[in-house]
């Protein structure tokens, strides 16, 4: 069966499943996930816990092996398979069929890996996870789902912030739970009454948010040129390699000059949320927004002088509506 993150703990509470895969690029999430499918198994006298790193040296018989064996003390025993990219490989696919087929009673199967794939997800042994256990699928958290996520962890902590405290740590930590968690665990040391404000935030953390190539696509395409320039300082900061960059940028553009021409650019975000783009007016000439793409371009492959940097956060600038610079055509 599929299993939603946020229903994992009621089903755990009905029964333990002889199987779950556990994936996502989400390491709060997901790791949170694992923890309560572990303290759920000990609950019910899984004692033994033997973990399996697979990585390109990873020992698949020994995965079988450890299945298969019984424990010298006749306990009960949690199989640990973690795959950093899941992909398993062709002998990997067909061990993580057989032993999660292969079940019993005293072994409990915990496969852990990053996001999937399309065509992984789709495999015969995620398949037979699905028919024998549970797969829980973690999902990154879309930016408006932040602030509620950040209150709801603050009622467990105890913790009673202000509106702009929340919005403060939850520009500080977007894309970062892992960062978020910590920073709301350090807070709750600081401050014995739980009052939380804007300052005790600035006083304790540091700007920890990680933005990914999908943001920069959706703020464009929303016409949102304060979060565009954010998201694309971020992403500079990172080190983010600028043909991804450039890719985001060019699908933005081709989806709001779809738009603008009433050809209707409707499309679902990256991750599976976000608007489609919308119709805009632009302070410049399609022609010339095209045109500073390519310069853009040109500067990240070196064959125009130029920050490609400085250039992309004019052609934000662009797409959004907003008066920029002129196009300069004297830089070759």
């Amino acid at each position: 069966m599929k299993i939603k993150p946020e229903s994992l703990e009621a089903q755990l509470r009905e029964r333990l499943l002889p199987a779950y895969l556990i994936s996502g690029d989400e390491p709060l999430l997901a790791g949170e996930a694992a923890d309560a499918v572990r303290r759920a198994a000990r609950a019910q006298g899984f004692t033994e816990r033997e973990v399996h790193f697979m990585d390109r040296g990873g020992d698949w018989d020994a995965v079988r092996e450890s299945v298969a064996s019984m424990s010298l003390f006749a306990e009960r025993k949690i199989v640990e398979v973690r795959m950093p990219t899941g992909r398993p490989g062709v002998t990997g696919a067909k061990a993580l069929k057989a032993v999660v087929e292969a079940g019993g009673a005293d072994n409990l199967i915990m496969i852990l890996t990053g996001r999937l794939e399309r065509e992984v997800a789709n495999s015969d042994w995620v398949r037979a996870v699905e028919v024998q256990g549970g797969v829980v699928t973690v999902w990154p958290l879309p930016p408006p789902q932040l602030i509620p996520w950040l209150e709801q962890r603050c009622r467990k902590l105890k913790l009673q912030p202000t509106r702009e405290a929340l919005e403060l740590l939850a520009e500080r930590t977007e894309g970062n739970l892992l960062a978020a968690q910590q920073e709301l665990e350090k807070l709750n040391l600081l401050a014995p009454d739980g009052r939380i404000d804007a300052q005790a935030v600035l006083a304790s953390s540091s700007d920890s948010a990680r933005f990914d190539v999908g943001e920069l696509d959706r703020a464009l395409s929303q016409g949102d040129c304060p979060r565009a320039l954010r998201v694309l300082a971020g992403l500079r900061a990172e080190g983010v390699e600028l043909p991804l960059v450039l890719w985001a940028v060019n699908k933005a553009l081709h989806a709001v000059a779809s738009a603008n021409s009433g050809g209707g650019a409707s499309r679902g975000g990256y991750g599976g949320y976000g608007p489609s783009a919308r119709p805009r007016r632009l302070r410049v000439s399609l022609a010339a927004v095209v045109a500073r793409a390519a310069r853009a371009d040109g500067m990240a492959k070196g064959r125009l002088r130029g920050d490609a940097w400085d250039e992309l956060a004019l052609l934000a600038a662009d797409l959004c509506g907003l008066p920029g610079l002129p196009l300069a055509t004297n830089l070759n």
